[in-house]
């Protein structure tokens, strides 16, 4: 088990870009997945995105089941995911995040969505997904660009949050 530190904000890993995998079998890649599962369910989250370990590449891990009592795990890996549709009807969300910790606020987003991606023996996928699964799927291809789910919240809103949480972790302006 490889448990890795997660990244808090405002650290300014947060707000790279991911650079994609070119070849998601190598060895670096699969240990990338298991270290990305373990640091999930050590924390314990239902998401990941690599972003959130220290590294800059397209891979996220997600199982929004597994804390259901009684659920079995259901490990999801997403390398180079991209979201390609989704429907105009938004739906609140109270939203958490691990890079932030011990703070939640509704956020709105499309409640399906269709992703591309690819899995860890290198094939390619398309599927369509919505409820707590879009949600979730939206919220870790949202760190893979950079952004944050405090970032989605009204701007007033959303400048408050962002002076607390950076004095909270004593940066200065």
């Amino acid at each position: 088990m490889a448990v890795r530190p997660i990244i808090t904000y405002p650290d300014p890993i947060l707000r790279r870009t991911c650079a994609p995998i070119d070849d998601p079998t190598a060895d670096d890649v699969q240990q990338l997945a298991r270290d990305l599962a373990d640091t999930m369910y050590d924390a314990p989250g239902v998401g990941l995105a690599a972003p959130q370990i220290g590294v800059n590449r397209c891979i996220v891990v997600t199982d929004t089941a597994w804390r259901d009592e009684g659920a079995a795990r259901d490990l999801h890996v997403w390398i180079n995911p991209e979201i390609i549709w989704h429907n105009d009807e938004l739906k609140p969300f109270e939203e958490g995040c691990l890079s932030i910790p011990d703070t939640f606020h509704e956020v709105s987003r499309p409640t399906a969505i269709k992703l591309r991606w690819i899995d860890l023996q290198g094939d390619s996928h398309e599927a369509g997904y919505e409820g707590l699964m879009a949600t979730a799927l939206q919220h870790e291809f949202d760190h893979l660009q950079g952004r944050l789910f405090i970032d989605l919240l009204k701007p007033m809103k959303q400048r408050l949050v962002k002076r607390r949480l950076k004095k909270r972790a004593g940066w200065k302006r």
